[in-house]
């Protein structure tokens, strides 16, 4: 076998950047040697900083000699060469001195580590100040900030990074709800934002945080264990390191945790090193899911493996994806500084600062920054896969997930940043999502649940059973559930694409039982796991459960008894019109009459005559109109402006109220005996609601009912007998209930009672979980898909209300009143005003002058009262009651209306005439 090394012979003190190296190449065949002695190469010094006791530094040291060892082999030519400078660490502080150390003395221009991110935050700082960049191959905390750290260089993936494909898993077996536990270093805990913000996006619920520290005793992990398997949730997620992980798992399968009935899934933190963690590691660990990243086969990973099994170490000595890390840095360090131009010298002997302390001298790499751009533009196929380096740190676009089964890790699927989980790598997403992931092989089980059976209480009354009924088998005393409300749930629950074991459980309503209010806190402190059944949605029971979208509308009415049929009543014909309507047509009739007999009785002769003619005139005259049966004759324009307003008027009110008084006649209808709740406060009267609903509350708190006066009652028949007696005789004067009661109460018994006064609303009906229910969000959406699909609802309405008949029955309507006529009359009034206005202008026009030049001694009021005689003395102004004058008279009012004092009457006229 022939091999090669390559020995590097450096000045042990460095001296500055100049200092040259000969390097030999030794050749072994059998027992045979040769050695040549290459030209110099200039040196370029680097510090490892790891712990050479863990299996991340142990395989990470190896891996390095080896790569510098393949780099230098494969790349004889290269002007530079790579002194690695050794330091053992496993603490931060001393992490920290060892950096100093090598800058001061080593004066190297890069550092390789330290191993774990706690470590680093230290060595990076000194970096910094020093301008050496600081590569590390394993501090994954997100913590670690590259942006803030312009020297740190992470050739490994950030954890942040695995949080999708974590999420990713869980949605795609459509678990909803999950456990966090994870170690409480800052390795543990820096993931756990991530992991619960990615979670959210896709609603799934954190439904409690477990922390362990490293330092916990035995009983105190029990402990938590106990806590951990007292909840509901059984998918939990761990982020642990190796060494404590394992610690976890092997007491987790002590206390029956790693067994049916669970699901856990770690990060890549355990996965990374599930086989350097032994066989007795993987017996704890059997059906446990894990994510790590994909490392893709290759050539040059084939020949390292054969030559780390073959020339290294024993096949007790695993190899991680660190020491591939590791690997892949040597290689892209001594790329980089390749790169950097020959005249560049080393470390100057400047001081980034006056030490004014026992702290070493932090001297400034002038290579470190070249060192840096080289390494961020390297990019060449390492044993990882492709290296290169966006942001500061290493990218991988995939992962591969797997599974312990029988003691060894097997692949079941990938995820890759673009399509998610696949079965392949490097296929794009297959229609559905990572199909071979079943979990009857998943876990190496027949089966597994994941889903705990939920104790589901219903509530069991008697009364309004279509919704709900809690019946008894009398043989094996099983309960029977059925109702509406019942299989809209298990609908809901048929639509899910995961199953739901589910027990129900009757929780008595009434005086022997509880309220649906207790029924909800025991909801609320998880004595139950949800509550079905027809539970009204109200904002003060939303504070501490969490319900689904409503499945049925509902609001509180109020039913009280009804009066007989109105069309027996003799009176009813009066019952159109409200009084004050009925009184202010009456007083509108009268003055109609009145105003057109002033228009009229000084120039028409048909309202002259002694004063109980006017008057009876006047009465004719009004309601006359009224079937249009008046016989006088109109003479003045005035008069018929004002008549044909009236005339409008009483077409308007006659055809109302024939159409009121009609359906009255022919259409049943129903009169209340109370009218609203403040009728049955000024009573005195008791009032009903449903057993152990809400509406005591409503009744109390919201309208004021005295407690003394409530009376419960559980079914329509309760509630028929109650409203029956009346509140004078033992029952109730009123029933408030919840509209889907109220409407099966009233189909039974339409013909004597009705619903009056306004609705109270409530958000309808649903069921209730605890707060934070996963399952709420997908119930309510398949209850959507329920209601809308117009076959299942009209099946289940058919099933259960089919056979109640429909209440046909009109509730009575009020009369017409005033205000919905005030406009007619308001017309007739200004039409009436405003031609008396007209009428008594022009009269006092013609008649002022003369009767102030007959009467101008006489006072202002005597001058009105001789105007006023003169408006009412007949004599004054006689007419012919023959019709042959008729144009005679009107000739003398046209004169009139002129205003002319004296008229001279020319030919002959006959004493009858004048």
């Amino acid at each position: 076998m022939i091999w090669m090394n390559i020995l590097v012979f450096s000045d042990p003190k460095g001296g500055g950047g100049g200092g040259g190296t000969k390097v030999g190449v030794k050749s072994e065949s059998g027992g045979g040697m040769m050695e040549n002695i290459a030209e110099a190469k200039k040196v370029v010094h680097v510090g490892v900083i790891l712990d050479v006791n863990s299996p991340v530094g142990s395989v990470a040291n190896a891996c390095i000699s080896m790569a510098i060892s393949d780099f230098y082999g494969a790349h004889p030519n290269f002007r530079t060469r790579l002194s690695p400078h050794h330091r053992n660490s496993d603490d931060a502080l001393a992490a920290a001195f060892t950096a100093l150390e090598l800058i001061d003395k080593e004066e190297v221009d890069a550092i390789i580590g330290p191993q774990t991110s706690k470590q680093a935050r230290f060595v990076i700082d000194v970096g910094r100040k020093a301008q050496v960049p600081v590569i590390s191959y394993s501090a994954t905390s997100p913590s670690l900030s590259i942006t803030q750290n312009p020297f740190f260089v992470r050739v490994a993936l950030d954890d942040s990074t695995q949080a999708k494909v974590i999420t990713a898993i869980v949605q795609a077996f459509e678990w909803h709800e999950v456990i966090l536990i994870y170690e409480d270093t800052e390795y543990g805990s820096d993931l756990i934002p991530y992991l619960a913000y990615e979670f959210q996006q896709v609603d799934i619920r954190v439904s409690s945080r477990f922390s362990f520290s490293p330092n916990d005793s035995k009983l105190r992990i029990l402990k938590k264990l106990n806590k951990v398997m007292a909840m509901q949730t059984r998918v939990i997620v761990v982020h642990m390191s190796s060494s404590f992980g394992s610690k976890l798992f092997f007491l987790a399968k002590d206390v029956a945790m790693i067994s049916e009935g669970y699901v856990w899934i770690i990060t890549d933190g355990l996965s990374r090193l599930l086989d350097p963690m032994g066989v007795k590691a993987f017996g704890s660990m059997q059906g446990v899911l894990g994510i790590r990243p994909y490392i893709p086969q290759s050539k040059g990973l084939k020949n390292f493996k054969r030559k780390w099994q073959s020339r290294i170490h024993s096949s007790s000595t695993k190899l991680n994806i660190f020491g591939y890390w590791a690997y892949d840095t040597i290689w892209a360090l001594a790329k980089a500084v390749e790169m950097i131009p020959q005249e560049s010298s080393s470390v100057n002997g400047e001081n980034h600062h006056r030490n004014t302390s026992q702290f070493p001298v932090i001297k400034v790499s002038k290579r470190g920054k070249m060192i840096l751009n080289g390494l961020l533009k390297t990019k060449f196929k390492g044993l990882s896969g492709d290296f290169s380096l966006v942001g500061g740190q290493l990218q991988s676009l995939t992962f591969e997930i797997i599974n312990v089964i029988d003691n060894e890790e097997k692949v079941i699927g990938y995820w890759t940043l673009e399509n998610g989980l696949t079965r392949k790598p490097d296929k794009a997403k297959m229609e559905n999502q990572c199909p071979n992931m079943n979990l009857n092989h998943l876990y190496g089980q027949e089966t597994r649940k994941t889903n705990p059976e939920l104790n589901i209480a219903v509530p069991h009354k008697p009364g309004f059973e279509a919704y709900l009924k809690v019946a008894q088998d009398p043989y094996t005393k099983e309960f029977i559930i059925t109702g509406f409300s019942h299989d809209v749930f298990e609908e809901a629950l048929a639509l899910l694409s995961f199953p739901v074991p589910r027990k129900l459980i009757p929780f008595p309503i009434g005086p022997n039982g509880g309220t649906y209010d207790e029924l909800l806190s025991n909801v609320k402190n998880q004595t139950y796991d949800a509550a079905v059944g027809e539970i009204t949605i109200l904002a003060n029971r939303s504070q501490y459960v969490d319900f689904t979208l409503p499945y049925l509308q509902s609001d509180v009415s109020m039913v009280v008894k009804s009066k007989d049929d109105e069309r027996n009543n003799m009176w009813i014909f009066l019952k159109p019109l409200s009084w004050d309507l009925w009184l202010t047509t009456g007083v509108a009739f009268v003055c109609t009459g009145l105003v057109v007999w002033i228009l009229e009785h000084r120039i028409n002769n048909e309202f002259r005559g002694s004063a109980h003619q006017q008057v009876g005139t006047v009465f004719w005259f009004s309601f006359s109109i009224l079937v249009f049966a008046h016989r006088e004759k109109i003479i003045n324009n005035l008069s018929k402006f004002v008549l044909i307003i009236w005339i409008f008027v009483i077409l308007i009110l006659t055809q109302s109220y024939t159409a009121s008084l009609a359906s009255m006649l022919t259409v049943q209808r129903l009169e209340p005996t109370i009218i609203d709740i403040d009728e049955l406060k000024m009573n005195g009267d008791f009032v009903g609601y449903e057993t152990g609903s809400f509406v005591k509350d409503l009744l109390v708190k919201q309208l004021d009912f005295d407690e003394s006066k409530l009376r419960d009652h559980g079914t329509a028949e309760e509630f028929d007998k109650a409203l029956s007696k009346g509140s004078q005789n033992g029952g109730v004067g009123a029933i408030f209930g919840a509209r889907h009661c109220v409407n099966l109460f009233l189909a039974k018994y339409c013909d004597k009672y009705m619903i009056v006064g306004p609705t109270y609303n409530t958000d309808g009906l649903g069921f209730a979980f605890p707060r934070g229910s996963p399952l709420v969000p997908v119930i309510s959406r398949a209850i959507l898909s329920v209601i809308e699909n117009k076959s299942k609802m009209d099946a289940m309405e058919h099933k259960y209300f089919s056979h109640l008949k429909a209440c046909q029955t009109t509730i009575s309507s009020s009369s017409l009143g005033l205000y919905s006529f005030g406009g007619l009359f308001i017309i007739t009034a200004v039409a009436s005003v405003s031609s008396l206005i007209i009428y008594f202008t022009k009269f006092l026009q013609s008649h002022w002058t003369t009767i102030h030049t007959v009467h101008h001694d006489s006072s202002f009021w005597s001058k009105i009262s001789e105007l006023v005689k003169h408006f009412y003395d007949q004599s004054l102004y006689p007419l012919p009651a023959t019709n042959s004058t008729l144009q005679s008279v009107e000739a003398l009012h046209d004169v009139e209306n002129e205003g002319v004092d004296t008229v001279v009457i020319v030919g002959n006229v006959s004493s009858s005439t004048l």
